[in-house]
């Protein structure tokens, strides 16, 4: 337990802070999962749309830091990838 209001607060902020995060991981697993759903049922246009959506909140997060940006790069690579493969 805290003994310090300095300690307190900072706990305080500690729960906001990986409440918002949760939140924003999880939105972020469902897109992705929409992006590889849609390349599984080998539908282009839906994956291309779900990449879309999945590639803006991978950047959002990323730039919150809620996920590291190397690791959302090289999600949005991969996807992309996968994509395009399946329109070519």
């Amino acid at each position: 337990m805290a003994n310090h209001v300095s300690a307190e607060k900072r706990n305080r902020q500690r729960i906001k802070r990986t409440v918002r995060n949760r939140g924003i991981q999880s939105a972020v697993r469902t897109y992705v999962k929409h992006v590889r759903e849609a390349l599984g049922q080998k539908d282009g246009k839906a994956a291309e749309k779900a990449l879309l959506i999945a590639t803006e909140q991978l950047d959002k997060a990323a730039s919150k830091g809620v996920v590291h940006p190397k690791a959302a790069s090289r999600t949005i690579s991969r996807l992309s990838s996968q994509v395009h493969a399946l329109k070519g």
